[in-house]
């Protein structure tokens, strides 16, 4: 276990720190010990220089030219290198696409009335998207319209149609680039799997092509299934608005029922919320001796309930084990994506109860209880019931709620960023143009025990707004600067003179909350409609997105779209690819020439602000700003 040097190199959060201390106490093994045991990691894997692709392996390179030099099949470094980087981009794009599948069939159910609970909640959301595809909206019932759009986009995942969908909101000299390349995504799990196709042994051996079809799997992610998931989101429970709410470990409640929603599809939380609110369930809850029932985030399904209910969050990745540990958690309701199966482990230390939803995602140690669209509702009743009943079960002597909470903005999506700025992006576009704000940055991405906790995020996005660098976020990014203070009014102050006047004038922080990790379109979303406005390419904005901790296959597909739609990415953990010299360089240099836009990757902070403040005024000066 962990003294108290090990905790302070571990975590920047005091909330993390004070339970640290607590599992140490209690024996509790944690993601830092485990990730401690496993070192030293592979350094064949970490190159990305090892095959398990076939069973006349698992070969592996030497990156010191000693040894093998080729796999059995005759794959040298840089097939691969390109290989398992292309297998994680499908992996990624899956996930994030999969939960869009996921929203379209609930909106489809909802749609032939066979969802109990759901509704649409957007209805002009929902017919303005219908428009933006071609939908013909006369006539039709609220009801009728959203399975014409379920179907459309069904029809998205598949092979019908020469492109996806949402392939309309991309700039025309962006999707000229594309057209060039050959990468315009065609349909989403067309193109996952095409890459795994490629990636099997005796298909596609060419590390170049297989890296350019990587650009186009992971943009059938980006303008494809994630735009997908938030769009449908959006029509199903609410288009996030700006909404007050609390942040940190302090939101925990020692005398309410505490119900922890962590994962990242809403289509559950939706449910437990409905029923978390219902008068005969909070009235058990009074006769239990409780104060009432609270509900709280972790992760991107927090996210979710945050941005639209203004629901608290409890932490990021990194704190999820830290959270049961508080011993104040009746139950923890998981659904998939970041889940750790180590949870329903530690629950058994304490009387939470672990449930798992999805027909996807069962874990150890947690009861399955699974979630459909005819179901849902029923079930979320029977669970927070549960859990009311759970409270009388509490061990007060190991309760520990180590902080108070911090304050919290939320909800900035790009219909409420658009009504802050009167329902134009002028005000944004003239703050730009004088220098008031020198460009944007999108800080996403995970945690990773192989960085201190929340560090790399705080650190770079602090420097950022310093320099009048608008600061986007999402996932777990967006847990960490809320933490750390960054995402409420008073946070003006930490910001340089020109975003400071910016920020007043809007009434909105220099961070700005934009959703879960499937939200990051709303980035891509808003430098689109930026290009189309200033009829430039997205590549020629003084933009950048940056992933201190990341750790995901997710992640690489985010990284993957964000550069392929034009926008320079900073890593400040390094994926698989040293291996091969030629992959590093095409990623960090020959892609500027390719898609207008590269990887760096820098996990010292401080210098990755650096390099991105260089990169935003170069393309400043480009553009012939000041």
């Amino acid at each position: 276990m962990a003294d108290r040097t090990k905790i302070e190199e571990r975590t920047i959060t005091e909330d993390g720190r004070l339970m640290l201390k607590k599992v140490e106490r209690e024996g509790i093994e944690t993601v830092w010990d485990r990730y401690e045991t496993q070192l030293p990691q592979c350094g064949f894997c970490e190159l990305g220089l090892s095959c398990r692709n076939c069973v006349m392996g698992p070969c592996r390179i030497d990156p010191f030219g000693e040894g093998p030099q080729k796999g059995v099949c005759g794959a040298d470094a840089d097939i691969i290198v390109a290989r398992n980087l292309g297998r994680m981009i499908a992996a990624g794009a899956a996930s994030h696409s999969d939960h869009g599948r996921d929203l379209v069939e609930i909106l489809k159910a909802v749609g032939e009335n066979k969802a109990p609970g759901y509704k649409i909640t957007s209805k002009e959301k929902l017919r303005r998207i219908a428009k933006e595809l071609g939908i013909e909206t006369n006539g039709d019932d609220i009801n009728e319209l959203a399975v014409k759009l379920a179907e459309r986009f069904e029809e998205d995942f598949g092979t019908r149609q020469k492109a996806v969908s949402f392939v309309c909101r991309v700039p025309q000299k962006r999707l000229k680039v594309w057209e060039k390349l050959g990468i315009v995504p065609r349909g989403i799990d067309r193109e996952v799997v095409e890459m795994m196709h490629r990636t099997h042994m005796g298909v596609d051996n060419d590390w170049a092509n297989i890296l350019l079809h990587g650009l186009r799997t992971s943009l059938a992610d980006g303008w494809g299934g994630s735009m997908i998931a938030t769009e449908v989101s959006d029509i199903l429970f609410g288009i996030p608005k700006p909404v007050s709410s609390q942040i940190n470990l302090g939101v925990l409640k020692e005398d309410q029922v505490n119900i922890v929603l962590h994962g990242h599809n809403p289509l559950v939380s939706e449910m437990i919320v409905q029923a978390a609110n219902d008068e005969s369930i909070k009235s058990l809850a009074t006769s239990k001796g409780a104060q009432g029932i609270n509900l709280v985030g972790l992760c991107c399904t927090g996210n979710e309930v945050l941005m639209r209910k203004g629901i608290p969050m409890a932490g990021n990745h990194l704190m999820t084990e830290l959270v049961i540990a508080s011993g104040a958690v009746e139950t923890m309701i998981v659904d998939y994506q970041c889940i750790m199966p180590s949870l329903g482990h530690i629950a058994k230390c304490y009387h939470t109860k672990m449930i798992s939803t999805s027909d996807k995602a069962k874990f150890p140690f947690m009861e399955h209880r699974e979630f459909h669209s005819d179901n849902a509702q029923k079930l979320a009743y029977e669970i927070v019931k549960e859990a009311v009943e759970n409270f009388s079960n509490r061990n007060k002597d190991k309760v520990y709620i180590p902080t108070e909470p911090v304050p919290i903005m939320s909800g900035f999506s790009v219909e409420a960023l658009l009504e802050a700025m009167g329902g134009t992006l002028n005000p944004l576009i003239d703050a730009i143009k004088a220098g008031l704000i020198k460009g944007a940055v999108g800080v996403v991405g995970c945690n990773n025990p192989k960085i201190k906790h929340d560090y790399g995020h705080v650190t770079l996005t602090s420097k950022l707004i310093q320099n009048d660098i608008l600061v986007v976020d999402t996932g777990c990014a967006a847990v960490a600067h809320g933490k750390a203070g960054l995402k409420q009014l008073d946070a003006i102050a930490k910001a340089g003179n020109g975003l400071q006047e910016v920020c007043k004038a809007l009434s909105i922080p220099p961070v700005l909350h934009v959703g879960s990790c499937v939200d990051n379109i709303r980035i891509l979303v808003l430098a689109a409609a930026l290009a189309n406005e200033l009829n430039v390419d997205i590549s020629d904005l003084p933009l950048a997105a940056a992933a201190p901790e990341w750790y995901s296959e997710k992640a690489v597909s985010i990284a993957c779209y964000a550069v392929a739609s034009g926008i320079f990415t900073v890593l400040g953990v390094a994926p698989p690819i040293l291996g091969s010299k030629k992959i590093v360089s095409l990623l960090t240099e020959g892609l500027q020439d390719v898609v207008g836009a590269t990887f760096a990757v820098q996990p010292d902070p401080n210098r990755a602000a650096d390099i991105i403040i260089e990169h935003i005024s170069k393309q400043r000066k480009n553009l012939g700003l000041n």
